[in-house]
C-alpha cells in the first residue's frame, strides 16, 4: 500500500491570487511529494486574470484550479501543513485550522490593495508571484532537512 502524500493547504481571504499562486508553485515543483490545495474565507468567483497571466509567464498553468471556501475542507481534509498568506493577522483571513501538524503565517500584500495602470498592476503581480515562489522554495528546502 502506498503512503498518501501530505496535504498542504494555502489559505487567504479571497482564494483568487496568493493562495492560488502558492498552490500552483507547489504542484509544479513538488506535486510528487505533496498534495497542494488552497481555499479562502470569502472566496471570489474566479482566479484573478493577472494572477493566472503572471503564473503562465513562468510556465505554470492554473487551469483546473478555482476559488474554494475553507468550509469545504474543515473536518474533511486532513491537512498536515496549513499556510496563511494574508498580509495581517487582523485581516479577514482564517486564523486557525483544527488538527493541523504545522501552521505557518506567510504574510503577503493583498493584491486587492494594488493600484495603478494595467502595466503597473502586472508588475505588482509579478513581484507578488516571485515573493511567493521564493517562500515556497525556501519551505521545500526546510522540509528536505
Amino acid at each position: 500500500m502506498s503512503a498518501l502524500k501530505p496535504v498542504v493547504l494555502f489559505l487567504c481571504a479571497g482564494n483568487s491570487c496568493r493562495s492560488q499562486m502558492a498552490e500552483g508553485f507547489l504542484r509544479a515543483w513538488a506535486g510528487e511529494r505533496f498534495e497542494a490545495r488552497s481555499a479562502g474565507l470569502d472566496p471570489k468567483e474566479a482566479i484573478h486574470p493577472l494572477a493566472a497571466e503572471v503564473m503562465r509567464e513562468v510556465g505554470i498553468e492554473l487551469r483546473g484550479q478555482s476559488p474554494k471556501n475553507v468550509k469545504d475542507y474543515l473536518g474533511k481534509l486532513p491537512a498536515r501543513y496549513v499556510m496563511f498568506l494574508c498580509e495581517r493577522p487582523e485581516a479577514k483571513c482564517p486564523q486557525v485550522y483544527p488538527g493541523v501538524a504545522s501552521l505557518q503565517f506567510w504574510p503577503f500584500e493583498a493584491p486587492s490593495a494594488f493600484v495603478g495602470s494595467q502595466e503597473e498592476l502586472l508588475e505588482k503581480f509579478r513581484e507578488l508571484r516571485d515573493q511567493i515562489g521564493v517562500r515556497i522554495q525556501n519551505w521545500l528546502c526546510e522540509e528536505n532537512r
